[in-house]
């Protein structure tokens, strides 16, 4: 059967970098073809190049046997490509509608153009949402929307548009559990209609469960291509990273001693002045992880961000280190040998327009080694961000690369070596291995339990309940605002865990 999508020999070079080396890859028609591969090692690059964002220094495409040229993202619209970034391209205060229609505002009939009629516009919205089950309203405003919802806009986006092959990077990366089963539900359901989809991603699990078919790339070459049925988790990731990757963490029992965080009666509001924590205690000690689980939205942003200076709480008490730290700046609870591993990576733990070298010393540049009185010492900051660089396998052509030219993952662990090669009495760690490839994670997880070890109080935040079951001593649900149970881990399992992040107390009690 011929494809209806083939890549021959497509290659991309970037100074100091070759991104893509005659990579062949084929599309099945209704196939999802997962792939895989490291942070950096060329998958985004490659989709890139297939939407029209890049151009390939040599390489051919096909579609339905036929050879075509993709020189803009609107070609490759034209030719039946669509693409969801990993960060959504999204306009925050426009409505679905005008989202939707941005950049095809008129239409041209007779060689006569006129405007798109806004309510023919939401009435194919409601159609594509009925048939493939997205469930979207053409009138709602994107910043109220869930994330989960917003990439529901961006796959109406392109069926809008009436993409047949569809591109989605790391779709997975910011998404809660039960908005992963109802994306894969749509990922089917397009599928059923006709589609064929290409899915980049770093989760293993996701790959044996969804998809058709694999491809492994490992800087910048395709190392192989498989099908589920004929791989696991162990061998994907031997093939991703090129090594035998341990999937377990393997940690000696916590040997907790005093509190160095306690929360006594905390109650912080978001944004739109709505309670999101609502009066909740509890303390992380020496030698100890913390885990947080809840589904993303039940106030964990919230409570991080009041803990790190970032919001203000309404009420309560925030004690580090025995300093009631409730009203303190982020660079004084950073003073106190506090580490923070933001959610948002771009927004709250990266300048994107600095180079990688300044932004590994963006919590320490006014101290020695890094400065001398008002003056900049380069050589140490050069140092330190090569040693941090090759410590942490960051994927660039130099320490003067612009944060913002990374790949996702790599900008993670931008963030993660900054933060873990300081002396640390607290870390404060969320959504620590988003995006981030099973080599990286293992890495990280290793990383957080060496510092427990060594001492460091860790509260771990992460939608991803396994990485809380792995990580933690101790697991705090949130649910609505509210920490309804404190558990041992050596004692709870993930159904209980996930019954709680329902809500659900006990058999049928919500809380």
């Amino acid at each position: 059967m011929e494809p209806v999508l083939e890549l021959k020999g497509i290659t991309k070079r970037f100074p100091g970098v070759l991104a893509n080396d005659h990579i062949d890859l084929t599309l099945q028609k209704g196939e999802i073809h997962a792939l895989l591969g490291e942070n950096g090692a060329g998958k985004s690059t490659l989709m890139n190049i297939l939407y029209g964002l890049y151009s390939q220094d040599e390489g051919e495409f096909f579609i339905n046997g036929k050879k075509i040229e993709i020189n803009s993202s609107r070609e490759a619209i034209q030719a039946g490509i669509g693409m969801v970034h990993q960060h959504f391209m999204l306009v925050p205060v426009f409505s679905v509608i005008d989202n939707v229609m941005l950049g095809d505002e008129e239409e041209i009939n007779y060689g006569i153009t006129k405007k798109l009629d806004r309510n023919k516009v939401a009435q194919r919205i409601r159609e594509i949402s009925e048939e493939y089950s997205l469930d979207v309203d053409p009138y709602a405003m994107i910043e109220d929307l869930p994330v989960g919802v917003q990439q529901r806009v961006e796959i109406i986006k392109l069926l809008y548009r009436e993409a047949d092959i569809l591109i989605l990077d790391e779709p997975t990366a910011v998404l809660t559990p039960q908005e992963v089963d109802d994306l894969f539900n749509i990922m089917r359901s397009l599928i059923d209609n006709g589609k064929s989809i290409i899915f980049i991603t770093h989760k293993l699990r996701e790959i044996l469960e969804f998809a058709d078919r694999v491809t492994v790339i490992r800087r910048g070459k395709v190392v192989g291509t498989t099908i589920p049925a004929e791989a696991d988790e162990n061998s994907l990731a031997a093939m991703m990273v090129g090594r035998e990757v341990s999937l377990n963490i393997d940690k000696k029992p916590a040997k907790p001693k005093e509190a160095v965080l306690s929360v006594e009666n905390l109650t912080v509001i978001d944004d739109r002045k709505q309670i999101a924590v609502n009066n909740i205690s509890f303390e992380v000690k020496a030698g100890e992880v913390l885990g947080v689980a809840g589904v993303q939205g039940n106030g964990q942003t919230e409570l991080v961000e009041a803990l790190t200076g970032l919001r203000p709480s309404l009420n309560g008490k925030i004690t580090l280190l025995g300093n009631d730290i409730s009203k303190a700046t982020p660079r004084q609870i950073t003073e106190f040998g506090t580490g923070h591993i933001p959610e948002d990576r771009q927004a709250d733990g990266l300048v994107l327009d600095f180079p990688i070298k300044d932004n590994m010393v963006l919590n320490t540049y006014y101290k020695p080694p890094f400065s001398k009185g008002l003056n900049l010492q380069e050589e140490k900051i050069m140092e330190n961000a090569d040693k941090l660089i090759k410590d942490y396998d960051v994927r660039t052509p130099s320490a003067y690369t612009s944060a913002g030219a990374l790949s996702g993952g790599n900008q993670q662990k931008v963030i993660v070596a900054r933060e873990f090669s300081r002396a640390l009495n607290m870390l404060i760690a969320s959504q620590p291995t988003r995006g981030l490839d099973v080599g990286s994670i293992e890495y990280i997880h290793n990383q957080i339990i060496k510092k427990r070890d060594n001492g460091v109080a860790v509260l771990l935040v992460s939608t991803e309940l396994d990485e809380v079951l792995e990580l933690s001593d101790r697991i705090a649900v949130m649910y609505r605002g509210e920490i309804i149970d404190i558990l041992d881990a050596n004692k709870v399992t993930k159904n209980q865990v996930g019954l709680l992040m329902a809500g659900v107390k006990s058999e049928g009690e919500k809380a």
